[in-house]
């Protein structure tokens, strides 16, 4: 028989789910999926398209952000010039590259449907994070519900309320309709009202739809995992917001209404559908510039190159 996941998920966790910020233990590291040997090989299997390098800057109040590729490097190599630079892996979509990563997440995702009355989530995902020391993630927001999952290394997470006063509607709908990244505008006082988590491995964080957070590790390679799965809630949510920034750009319209439950949902949710389509026939807004190589030699673990553009 396998063991739980989640190994102290209470009642009071139901309640909160979704709605609060909670931090479980889990797992995972059971499971020998989310080893550097194991996680090397997925990262010599990716495309570039299956995943994202970044690096940035060291003040959390100036963005400085750009993205690399990982080249003909070996999984082992690409691991040892993060663990030695300041770059951010991301390798999505691990459950479709191998099935015993969909096997877990489907284990996930039973065991919060189980424990929390009424959850039914669709549509999920799983990414894995491979960062180096002392580096951070921006202040930012995810559409969808997310929870990330600490394998190994320490890492401090920032979650600040889900309002309006830390992430406006109009920086919201720039989001969903991607006409930005997950960025937002962030001020320092914003410290003052987060809630801080010293993460360790075996630990897990969850927080509200739309939860702007920020991330600092700690001085050691982390190795983390982030779900994400949607609701009829959240679908609701995120149709409003996108057809509140339709309305907003081709009519003018605004004060419209965010509530995700009422008829107002079904016209914005066509309005969002429509757009996309309309936009799906065209080229992608969004683009990366790919300016660097990850290098193990090389004193920060990566060299410059000529500048290309990559579909976000």
């Amino acid at each position: 028989m396998q063991s739980q996941i989640l190994a102290n998920f209470e009642d009071k966790h139901a309640q909160l789910f979704d709605r609060h910020t909670i931090r479980l233990h889990h797992t995972l590291a059971e499971t020998g999926l989310f080893s550097e040997t194991a996680i090397a090989g997925l990262i010599e299997r990716c495309a570039p398209s299956d995943y994202n390098i970044s690096t940035m800057g060291y003040d959390k109040n100036v963005l400085e952000w750009r993205t690399g590729e990982i080249g003909n490097l070996s999984g082992h190599e690409v691991i040892d010039a993060i663990r030695k630079g300041r770059m951010w892996l991301n390798l999505y979509r691990i459950m479709e590259r191998d099935t015993k990563y969909q096997n877990v997440l489907d284990r996930i995702f039973a065991e919060f449907e189980d424990k929390v009355p009424g959850l039914k989530t669709y549509r999920r995902n799983m990414t894995i994070l491979v960062s180096s020391p002392k580096i951070q993630v921006y202040y930012h927001a995810d559409i969808q519900g997310q929870s990330l999952w600490q394998i190994s290394g320490r890492k401090r997470v920032y979650v600040y309320p889900s309002s309006e006063a830390f992430l406006s509607r109009q920086s919201l709908e720039k989001i969903i309709l991607r006409e930005t990244e997950e960025d937002v505008p962030y001020q320092p006082w914003f410290e003052e009202y987060a809630d801080v988590y010293d993460l360790e491995p075996g630990e897990v964080v969850h927080w509200p739809l739309y939860a702007p957070h920020r991330v600092e590790n700690h001085d050691c390679l982390n190795i983390s995992v982030t779900t994400e799965h949607w609701t009829r809630e959240i679908w609701n949510a995120f149709a409003v917001h996108y057809g509140n920034g339709v309305l907003r750009r081709t009519l003018g319209l605004s004060n419209l209404s965010t509530q995700p439950e009422g008829l107002h949902v079904y016209p914005k949710a066509a309005a969002a559908l429509l757009w996309k389509r309309l936009k799906a026939r065209g080229p992608s807004t969004m683009k990366r510039k790919i300016d660097f190589r990850v290098d193990p030699s090389a004193e920060k673990g990566l060299i410059d190159i000529a500048p290309y553009l990559k579909a976000a």
